[in-house]
């Protein structure tokens, strides 16, 4: 499923529609206490309340969402910018994930940044 998604993002990427997407730059994943830790680094194009990025997920290979990060406000003077998510629970196992992230107008993001977990 996400390779597809990704192959559509390629593909899609130089049209007018993604022109305000999302842009993920940087993924730090660690290990919190029981769970883990993402620092997400995005940047986008954000206007004000009525246009802006307004989160991340975490997705596995089916694309269903591990966890999600909304980001409560526009980030216009602060670009690229990072926020973390704690606490986060994985599967057993998974060593590979996705970050996709929203805008406020545009909705999700066809592209993903694939991160791969350091084993234990």
């Amino acid at each position: 499923m996400i390779k597809q998604f990704v192959l559509l993002a390629a593909l899609t990427a130089g049209t007018a529609a993604l022109a305000d997407a999302p842009t993920i730059t940087k993924v730090e994943a660690s290990r919190a206490g029981m769970g883990w830790r993402f620092d997400v680094t995005l940047a986008h194009p954000d206007t004000g309340w009525d246009h802006y990025a307004d989160g991340w997920e975490l997705i596995d290979e089916a694309g269903n969402q591990i966890a999600y990060r909304e980001l409560m406000h526009p980030h216009v003077e602060e670009q690229p910018f990072t926020r973390s998510l704690r606490n986060v629970m994985l599967p057993d196992g998974l060593r590979t994930l996705w970050v996709r992230a929203k805008c406020s107008q545009d909705g999700w993001s066809t592209n993903t940044f694939e991160v791969t977990l350091a084993p234990e």
